[in-house]
């Protein structure tokens, strides 16, 4: 009897667990409802001519520019590909991710959202991740931006991105991006941390940031499909 009166108090207790998760997930989703339909509000002053390719970097700048707490900020950056600029339905499952550390050049995996699948590939092979320091409400937070170098400058910048939303001349435009030492913040690395062997196995066991992600990373720029194409990788590269 007793037995059995203890196996359903662990079912209740279970049970109760398993409605706050669900209860706290529904509540993540409908504020990520929210913040996504602020960003489909504002989309013609984010981008005038509605060209958002590779604009992960205006999504953050624009989040970052919201007077937000800090849950609210992180909720807003899991709303856009930092990759390829497209806005990402609330409450989409990321990609666990490697991402080498600007500084220190460990690897520090974290979560990713995205589009589609060739954009965590990309960012894995041509972005880097860096901690900086944010105030959010009066208090100092330690957050791992996504970075490429400043693109300014290239040649063969990519014709399919409205470079104007990026850059004053030659130099990156601070008033409508974030930097970094120079660099292009183009979003964040989600719950990073130096990678444990474990997460390193995870990813490379896993169909997309394995086995799909090895192909597409040792392609000839030029013979790159899908997903956004060579237009990042030409940005970032």
């Amino acid at each position: 009897m007793r037995d059995n009166i203890i196996k359903i108090l662990i079912m209740i207790f279970l049970m109760l667990t398993m409605n706050v998760k669900a209860d706290d997930n529904l509540e993540t989703v409908e504020i990520g409802q929210k913040y996504y339909e602020k960003l489909l509000e504002s989309w013609n002053s984010i981008f005038p001519d509605k060209n958002r390719n590779a604009a992960g970097p205006k999504f953050f700048n624009f989040a970052l520019k919201q007077s937000l707490a800090i849950d609210d900020f992180i909720e807003y950056n899991k709303l856009y590909c930092a990759v390829s600029g497209s806005l990402i339905d609330p409450g989409e499952v990321p990609d666990l991710v490697k991402i080498y550390e600007e500084e220190t050049n460990k690897l520090m995996c974290g979560e990713y959202y995205r589009c589609c699948l060739p954009c965590s590939c990309d960012l894995m092979k041509y972005a880097k991740t860096r901690k900086v320091k944010f105030t959010f409400d009066k208090t100092d937070f330690e957050l791992n931006v996504l970075t490429i170098k400043d693109p300014c400058q290239k040649d063969n910048f990519p014709i399919e991105v409205n470079r104007n939303y990026f850059c004053k001349e030659n130099k990156l435009d601070k008033n409508q991006v974030f930097t970094v030492d120079d660099d292009l913040v183009i979003g964040l690395l989600h719950n990073a941390a130096e990678c444990t062997e474990s997460q390193l196995i995870s990813i490379a066991s896993n169909e997309t940031t394995g086995q799909f992600c090895e192909f597409r990373n040792n392609q000839p720029i030029e013979e790159v499909k899908g997903g956004m194409g060579d237009i990042f990788i030409q940005m970032a590269n």
